[in-house]
C-alpha cells in the first residue's frame, strides 16, 4: 500500500541509483530501477516513469515510449509530469516522430512555469531542426536565452523575433 511506503526514503535510494548511473552496465542499472518501482503499488505513475527513464538513459527508446504513456495516463504529477513530457518528445525525436514531440512540447509550453521552461524550448527546438524548421528552432533557443544573459537581453530578443515568420 502507497501510505505504507516511506517516501523519503524510496527517494533517497531512487537518487544514490541515479548517481551511480554507468551506461556501460545497463542491465544491471534498469534491474535495480526495476526493484525499486516494484516496491510501489503495481503500476504507480512514479514508478512506470522511473522505468521509462532507465530505459531511456539506456538506449531503449522503443521500451521507453510506452512506459511514458503509461506514467502520463496514470496520474504522474509535479515536476515529474513535466519531465516524463520533455523525455518523451525527445524518445519521439529519437525513433524520428518529431512532429509527435512538437505536438506534445507545444502544449507544455501553455501550462505553468517552472524551472524546466527552458528544458521544454531546447526540446521544442531539437524537434523542429528535425522537421526542416531550423530558422524557427533557432528563434525559440535565441529567445529562451535572451532571459539569462547580463547584457543584450533586448537586442537578442528582438533578433529571435525578427527569425519567426509573420503571423
Amino acid at each position: 500500500m502507497v501510505d505504507a511506503i516511506d517516501w523519503a526514503d524510496w527517494e533517497r535510494r531512487l537518487a544514490e541509483l541515479w548517481a551511480t548511473f554507468d551506461p556501460t552496465d545497463s542491465e544491471a542499472f534498469i534491474a535495480r530501477i526495476d526493484a525499486l518501482a516494484a516496491e510501489l503499488p503495481a503500476g504507480h505513475a512514479i514508478g512506470v516513469f522511473e522505468r521509462a527513464s532507465a530505459q531511456d538513459s539506456t538506449g531503449h527508446e522503443m521500451k521507453a515510449e510506452p512506459l511514458y504513456r503509461q506514467a502520463l495516463e496514470n496520474g504522474l504529477q509535479g515536476i515529474r509530469r513535466r519531465r516524463a513530457t520533455i523525455q518523451l518528445a525527445s524518445t519521439l525525436r529519437n525513433l524520428g516522430r518529431a512532429k509527435e514531440g512538437i505536438a506534445l512540447l507545444t502544449a507544455e509550453r501553455d501550462k505553468p512555469s517552472d524551472e524546466l521552461d527552458d528544458a521544454v524550448i531546447a526540446f521544442l527546438a531539437l524537434c523542429l531542426v528535425d522537421t526542416g524548421q531550423a530558422q524557427q528552432a533557432a528563434a525559440l533557443a535565441l529567445a529562451s536565452l535572451s532571459r539569462h544573459l547580463p547584457r543584450y537581453n533586448r537586442s537578442l530578443k528582438r533578433y529571435a523575433e525578427m527569425l519567426l515568420p509573420e503571423s
